[in-house]
Parts: structure tokens; sequence; C-alpha cells
């Protein structure tokens, strides 16, 4: 009895298995959008994170000492080359010219004494009216009041220059910063306010980019001078910090001649235009550029790849439809698209949309593009 009721259990279970076997061959086969998977030449993009700076900064000096009589800017305002800047009290300096055009006026009268008395002893001495010795003296006089001519002409010069110094003026175009120094301030040389203020240049502001030396190495190759990245870097975008990117591609400039030792990496320096003076000094930018030639790799779109846990995989379309998990090895996005650096082949198809109910075997109907 135990054994036929064992016997009509096997059976019944048998009877089961066929049934779900045969539903699970009636199951329609799951719609999914497929894509495939390509072969291109992708650039190396890479991101760097940096401040924008001014070219360049003219730094503004007084050559001559004194008091300062005006601040003539506003501090962090446009100034045009040529404007006035700083104004230093001129009184002093202009005494000083003073007395220097004063001492010419005197030196202009000697010499024309002396070279009365020259042009009068010369023909004398020619009928020996007059000795040689007398002539020699005439003529050393008649040179030293031209030598004290010439040395009071240059007195004066310096003694006007000196007093144009007292006009302190923009040397370049720029954004002008704060002076510390107030008006009746002492400034000059050897003074506290050896420097007054600093010009910057905002047409072309720069941004260093700091490549670790293994992806420099990587890209440039051990055979290019370390100094020469003129063609290293192209289509270099900067993105500000509201999140737009700029509407000027940047350019290499230069590299500087130092490698940080303790970051080991090398920094090249990336310019912009500005000519709307859009850009600031100081601002945040990231600056997103291709490193290096173009490398083959395989592409699919974003919406392939499924990321759980730090695991990359996509579902792949075999050829009797059924689908199969792959795990892959990412690399850089480019545009809406991923690169695949491992796990896929040009060619192969992959799920791009409808994966929710996807298992290892499920049967697809693929939707091709």
């Amino acid at each position: 009895m135990n054994r036929l009721r064992l016997i009509f259990g096997v059976l019944a279970l048998l009877s089961v298995g066929c049934k779900r076997h045969r539903a699970a061959q009636e199951t329609p086969p799951l719609p999914v959008e497929t894509v495939q998977a390509i072969g291109d030449n992708i650039p190396h993009r890479m991101r760097f994170i940096g401040t924008l700076a001014s070219q360049f900064d003219a730094v503004v000096q007084p050559r001559v000492n004194g008091y300062l009589l005006s601040i003539d800017y506003e501090s962090g305002t446009t100034v045009r080359k040529g404007q006035l800047l700083f104004t230093i009290d001129p009184a002093q300096l202009s005494t000083s010219m003073l007395e220097a055009q004063a001492s010419l006026e005197s030196a202009r009268a000697q010499l024309a004494e002396a070279r009365n008395n020259y042009e009068r002893a010369v023909p004398l001495a020619e009928i020996d009216a007059i000795s040689t010795a007398q002539l020699d003296q005439y003529t050393a006089t008649y040179k030293a009041a031209e030598a004290t001519v010439r040395s009071t002409e240059q007195a004066l010069r310096s003694a006007e220059m000196n007093v144009g110094y007292t006009e302190l003026r923009s040397p370049i175009d720029g954004i002008a910063a704060h002076t510390a120094a107030h008006a009746g301030d002492y400034v000059g040389p050897n003074t506290q306010f050896d420097v007054l203020t600093t010009v910057s240049n905002i047409d072309t502001l720069t941004v260093d980019v700091a490549i670790p030396m293994a992806e420099y190495l990587k890209a440039a190759g051990r055979d290019t001078p370390v100094y020469d990245n003129g063609k290293l870097l192209s289509d270099i975008r900067l993105t500000l910090s509201d999140g737009t990117v700029y509407p000027y591609a940047g350019r290499y400039a230069y590299t500087r001649k130092d490698i940080a030792s303790t970051t080991g990496t090398l920094v090249l320096v990336v310019s912009f235009p500005n000519p709307g003076q859009r850009l600031k000094p100081g601002e945040f930018a990231r600056v997103d550029a291709s490193v290096g030639p173009s490398r083959q790799v395989i592409v699919v779109p974003s919406r392939c790849v499924n990321q759980t846990q730090d695991v990359n995989s996509v579902w792949v379309i075999r050829p009797d439809s059924t689908v199969a998990y792959r795990r892959v090895t990412t690399g850089d996005t480019y545009g809406e698209n991923w690169c695949i650096e491992e796990g896929l082949a040009a060619g192969e198809w992959v799920v791009l949309s409808g994966s929710q109910k996807l298992r290892n075997g499920t049967k697809v109907a693929p939707k091709k593009p």
C-alpha cells in the first residue's frame, strides 16, 4: 500500500513539473530595446579642478620718495594703460628742479664768457700777443664750461624726470587692486609703501592643470621632451562654478619648470580668452581636456550599464535571443556614451532598456533601432 502511495506521489510531481515546463515554454519573450556595441576612436578625457588666475600682474612702485597727495582710482575697478593712479606731492622735487634750472642758466653764462675769452685769445696767440700757456688756459676754461653745461643739463633732466615720477600711471589695461596706502603716507623706495598696488591683466586668464606623471608618460610617451607639450592637450573646455560651459575653448600655454615632488604631478598651464571680462581671477574652474592621442575602445550608451555596489554590468543578447548577465569594466564617459574597457566586444548586442525583469537565460524579443 505504501509502495503504491509513493508511486502515485512521484507521478504527481512529474505531472506538476511538466505543467510548469510547458508554462515556461508558453511564456512570451520579454520585449527589450537593444543597441549594438561599437568600436570607436575616443579621446582620453581628463578633468582638472583649479582656479582662474590673471595671465600677468604689473606692479606699481613709486620711483621717488614723497608724501602721497591723492589716490586717483577706485580699488577693484578697470583701469586703462596710462591712467593716473597715484599722485605724490611734487613740491620738494619741483624745488630741486628749479635749482637745477638756475644752475644750468649759470653754467651757460659761464660758458658764454669762456667762449668769448677763447675766441679773442686765438687771434692774439697767432700774432704772439699772448703766450701759448695763456691760450691753453683759455682753452681749458672753455672746455670745462662746456662740460659743466652738459652736467647741469643732465641734472635738470633728472630733476624733471623725478617730478614726472610723482604721477604714477597704469602700465597696462586691467583690474587695479586695493592699496594699503592712504593720502598723507610717506611712500617710495625703502619705505613700508614701496609697492602701492598691482594691475592684473584679465584679457586672458590661466588655469594650472596638474597631470600625474604616470598618466603623463602614458599619454605623451617617454621620448617626448617634458616641456614640449603643445600637442598633448586638445579640446580644452572650461566649466564655471554655476555649471555653465564657457563658450571659448582654451589652449596650452606652457609647462611649469618643476615637478611637484609631494604629489608627483606635472603642471601644465592652459589659457582662456576673456573678451567680455566674464571671467574673474580667483574664480573656481573645472577644466576638461583630451590628453594624448585617441584610442580604440568599445562604446555603448550609458543607459546600457547597470551599477550596483560598485559593480558595472550589462545584459548581452545571445544568438538564441536569450540574455546573459555580464560584468564589465568601464572607462571614461563620452557625451551620452560610456567606454567599456573590458567585458564586451564590438558587434555584440546589449539591452538598452527594459532590463528590470531579466534573469540569466530569459527569452527576449529584441527591438533593434
